[in-house]
Parts: C-alpha cells; structure tokens; sequence
C-alpha cells in the first residue's frame, strides 16, 4: 500500500509559503496595525492577512475540507478532515521586531491530529509530522531529550486567557524546588516543537486552543514524548490543557500541574 503524504506535503509547502509572506510584513512592522484581544493577546493585520492566505489555498486544493484557524469563523467540512492554522503563533513577539514566530498548520481527522507543520521564517526551521511516521525538522528526524531529571533542562511554560492568569505562579514555583527552570518565548507552538526537538524536556499549560497546540503535540509524540491526549470530541473548538514531555521527566511534570491545574 503506497502511503499518501499529499496532505503533510502540502501542509509543509504551505506553512514556507505563508511563512515567507509574514516575514515580509515582519520586515515592516512600523506601518502594521495592531489590536488587543485581551491580556497580551494581539492581532496584526499580518495575523489576518497571512490566515486568509493559507484558508484561500486549502480552498483551492481540499474545497471540501473544514477549516478551523485563530482569526476567521470555522468552515465545515465533509470528509472528516480539518485544517486548524494559526497564522502567526507569537503576534506578541513579531509586531515588536522579536524574531521568534511561527506559522502552524495541524490536520485532523475526526478530531485526531494526522498531520503538523511549523515554520518558523526567522530561523529558517520547519517542524513536521505525520502519525506513525516520525517527526523532523528541515528534513531531520527529532527525538525527545533522554532527560530522567528535571533539573536536567528546561520546561516550557504558558498562560491562558481562559484561566487565571496567576495559575502558572506556583507551577513555576514548584519547578524551580524541584531542581528545574522554565522557559517562555511567547510562542507556545515553537515551544512545543522544541520539545519534539530535544531541546526543552517538557511542557504544561492548563489551557491552549487547538490551533496554538496540535501540530507540536503530535510531533512530541512521533518523536517519543508523551503527553496528554487532547479529547477528539471537543478539542477543536474548546481547546485542551497541555502537558508534555520527554518520557523521563513526564511524570514530574504531570505531578506538578495536577497539583494546581486539576482540581
């Protein structure tokens, strides 16, 4: 049976596309017109311009694929698969000239992430999976860090709109007595590829939506992590609580946030 990989490679071909279009609009963010949504939630028309991009593409080639994105209404679909896009993961960091940004593109079906892909302009780094076949990064197979400790490295961190905002307090707290630090880039979907990457041991966030989280969790499992698994039934449109890490360390870090995100 020949495998299809039109959707990842599509997907992949895609987010370099809308990657590449942002990053011009990054060249020139004096004359780019920002709004808040909330606590440290910004828009730029980059954010809206680089989403009606991508939504006009897979258009065109999966006109009866849904469509779920950051900025715009979902579109439904009829075949079961949904494209879920965030068009610039990190609009903190990119309308302030911080070279730390992504275009992320998950694909679902029925619910299930199949498909991820992250660009990442600045870099030149593009992250991506597909279910059962690997994660990689610019052609290169990832695989989570052989941390056994957290003070072994470092774990992501992220707040939600949604929640208290003051509820990653103590988590921070209570890494930093357990020996470990946290890391934050304003982008949660790089910072999930990162940990695909090795390059943090973990992550947790008691709540993201689907299309800020998705593509790097599935990476994060294709490259040998574990993490827990979103509701295929709700997360699309009611996101999830993320945890995520090297096998090593995930149980320290699950322990952790249930002690204060699940009550």
């Amino acid at each position: 049976m020949t495998l299809d990989t039109s959707r990842l490679d599509f997907a992949i071909a895609l987010s370099k596309a809308a990657g590449a279009r942002a990053l011009e609009a990054f060249g020139s963010i004096d004359s780019l017109t920002i709004e808040s949504k909330g606590h440290q939630d910004l828009v730029s028309n980059a954010d809206k311009e680089t989403e009606a991009f991508v939504r006009a593409e897979i258009a065109k080639a999966y006109p009866d694929d849904g469509i779920v994105g950051e900025e715009d209404a979902p579109k439904r679909g009829t075949t079961g698969w949904d494209w879920v896009i965030d068009p610039i993961d990190g609009t903190a960091n990119f309308v302030r000239g911080i070279p730390q940004w992504c275009v992320i593109i998950a694909v679902t079906y029925k619910g299930r992430t199949e498909i991820g892909a992250i660009n990442e302009p600045c870099s030149g780094e593009t992250f991506s999976a597909m279910r059962g076949h690997g994660a990689f990064v610019n052609g290169k197979r990832m695989a989570v860090s052989k941390s056994v400790s957290l003070s072994d490295g470092s774990v992501g961190t992220g707040f939600s709109g949604r929640k208290n905002p003051r509820g990653i307090v103590p988590i921070i707290a209570d890494l930093m007595d357990a020996g470990g630090i946290f890391f934050r880039n304003a982008s949660g979907g790089l910072m999930l590829s990162y940990v695909a990457a090795g390059r943090l041991i973990g992550y947790i966030e008691e709540h993201m939506n689907s299309w800020d989280c998705l593509a790097g969790l599935l990476m994060i499992e294709e490259a040998g992590g574990r993490i827990v698994e979103p509701d295929p039934e709700t997360v699309l449109m009611s996101g999830t609580m993320v945890l995520a890490g090297a096998p090593g360390v995930y149980d320290a870090i699950a322990e952790i946030a249930h002690r204060h995100f699940v009550k």
